[in-house]
């Protein structure tokens, strides 16, 4: 089975211990399961933040989530046309990898520019009696 014959995700494989996960970003088959063996690993993703320094909270230093991304192999699998993932994509647009307006427009997508009116206009209809008044 060749992977140009069936469609590939770039997608979140978790390892790690209980409640500290720890992600691979892995180009996998759509079909295979979530920890099966990968067609390539790209990087890594820890969601927990990096405790900061008390010299660091002084300064307000925001906290950082750390990612590893190999840049190239990325480029070359979205170039090849594999999907990602709903996180992955965040990640790759904060990355500057994918525009912030992904997936793009196509014609099965619609754009509507109207501009949505500031008084919304209501009409009432009138009562209607469903049953019969009785005698």
């Amino acid at each position: 089975m060749s992977v140009k014959s069936t469609p590939i995700k770039i997608r979140l494989a978790r390892f790690g211990r209980k409640h500290q996960p720890v992600y691979n970003i892995v180009v996998a088959r759509i079909r295979s399961a979530r920890n099966s063996l990968p067609i390539e690993v790209l990087g890594t993703y820890n969601p927990i933040t990096v405790p900061l320094t008390p010299d660091e909270k002084a300064r307000n230093v925001q906290p950082y989530k750390h990612i590893e991304l190999d840049f190239h192999r990325t480029k070359y699998w979205l170039g090849v046309g594999a999907l990602t993932s709903d996180r992955v994509a965040f990640l790759l647009k904060r990355a500057g990898l994918l525009p912030e307006l992904w997936p793009k427009e196509n014609k099965l997508t619609q754009v509507i520019s109207k501009r949505v009116s500031q008084e919304p206009t209501i009409e009432t209809e009138e009562k209607k009696d469903f049953f019969r008044p009785r005698d």
